[in-house]
C-alpha cells in the first residue's frame, strides 16, 4: 500500500520538476525521496519518472497517478482539519441518546446553546424509555439516563433532580409543607405502564418502603403522570423534571428529600466533542420551572 509520504514525494517532483527541489521543499534528503519515489514505483510496478539531464518528467503512468495521489493528500489534511475541528467544537457530529424525561429539562436547553455556538457539530438525539432501548440501535457516543450506571462504561454525573409528589389541589396532602412515605401508603397511584423504566423503579422504592399504593392508571409518557395527577385521578410520583410550567395542581417535597442521580455515559473514554457537551450538561444541570421552584421552596418554608 502506498504510503501518504510517498506519494507527497511524487506530487512535489511533479510541481517542481527536480528530485532535490522536491527534497528542499519537503525538508528532506534527495536519496530519501528517491527512495519514496523507488518505492511507489515498485508498488506500482511501472515508472512514474522520466530521467533527463536537467531533471525529471512524469511518464503517462506518473501523470495519471499524480491526479490520484493529490486527492489523497488533500483527503488527509480534510480528515486532520474535521477531526481538529470536533476536537475544537466546529465540526463534526454528536450522536446521543437520552432517557426520555429527561430530553426538554437537561437536553434541550444544552443543545439550542451548542446551535449558536457552535453551528457546524450536527446533533442527532434519539429517546428511549426502558435502559434496554437506550442501548439499542447503533452507534452513540453519549448516553443520558438515571444513575447510578453498571457495566463498565464511563459515566459522568451531570445533575441530580429531586424526586416528588404532584396531587391535586384538594388533595389531603395538599395543605402538608412536606410528605412523608408513611403518609401515602394505601393512596391511589398515577402509575407509569411497564415500557417506562420508571415503572419498575417506582415497584422497587415503594416495595423497599414496605407501601402498597393502588394504581389506577399507567401511562408511557413520564411527563403525564403529574399532569393525570392534577386532574384528580390519584398522587403521581416522579421526577421533577416531569413537572411543566403551569402545573395545575400541587408538587410537594418528600420528607427526607429524596433524589436521583443523572449521568453521561460514553461507550469509551469520552473524546474532546463529547467530553464538552458532557461538561456543558452538568454546569447546566436539571433546570426547574419557576412557578414549580416556588412551590417546593414555600413548602419547605411553612412550619
Amino acid at each position: 500500500m502506498a504510503t501518504l509520504r510517498a506519494l507527497e514525494c511524487l506530487v512535489a517532483v511533479a510541481d517542481v520538476g527536480s528530485i532535490t527541489e522536491a527534497a528542499r521543499l519537503l525538508h528532506s534528503s534527495q536519496p530519501a525521496v528517491s527512495q519514496q519515489i523507488a518505492a511507489l514505483e515498485r508498488e506500482t510496478r511501472t515508472p512514474l519518472l522520466r530521467r533527463e539531464p536537467r531533471g525529471v518528467s512524469l511518464t503517462p503512468a506518473g501523470r495519471s497517478a499524480v491526479a490520484d495521489a493529490r486527492r489523497a493528500i488533500d483527503a488527509a489534511a480534510a480528515a486532520v482539519r474535521s477531526a481538529r475541528a470536533a476536537g475544537q467544537a466546529e465540526g463534526g457530529s454528536l450522536r446521543l441518546v437520552c432517557a426520555q424525561s429527561l430530553t426538554v429539562p437537561l437536553l434541550a436547553p444544552v443543545i439550542r446553546a451548542w446551535h449558536r455556538r457552535h453551528p457546524q457539530v450536527v446533533i442527532g438525539i434519539r429517546e428511549a424509555v426502558t435502559p434496554d432501548g437506550l442501548f439499542d440501535g447503533g452507534e452513540v457516543d453519549v448516553w443520558v439516563l438515571p444513575g447510578p450506571m453498571d457495566g463498565g462504561f464511563p459515566s459522568t454525573v451531570v445533575a441530580e433532580e429531586e424526586i416528588v409528589l404532584t396531587a391535586p389541589r384538594d388533595h389531603r396532602l395538599a395543605g402538608r409543607s412536606s410528605v412523608t412515605l408513611a403518609e401515602i401508603d394505601g393512596e391511589d397511584l398515577v402509575h407509569f405502564a411497564p415500557d417506562n423504566s420508571l415503572s419498575s423503579w417506582l415497584d422497587r422504592s415503594l416495595g423497599a418502603a414496605g407501601l402498597r399504593l393502588k394504581p389506577v392508571l399507567r401511562t408511557s409518557v413520564t411527563s403525564a403522570a403529574p399532569q393525570l395527577a392534577a386532574a384528580g385521578l390519584g398522587i403521581a410520583i416522579s421526577p421533577v423534571s416531569a413537572v411543566s410550567a403551569g402545573f395545575p395542581g400541587v408538587v410537594r417535597s418528600f420528607s427526607p428529600r429524596w433524589s436521583r442521580q443523572v449521568v453521561a455515559v460514553t461507550p469509551g473514554e469520552p473524546d474532546p466533542l463529547a467530553a464538552r457537551f458532557i461538561a456543558d450538561l452538568r454546569a447546566r444541570g436539571v433546570r426547574v420551572p419557576r412557578d414549580v421552584r416556588n412551590q417546593l421552596e414555600a413548602g419547605r418554608g411553612q412550619p
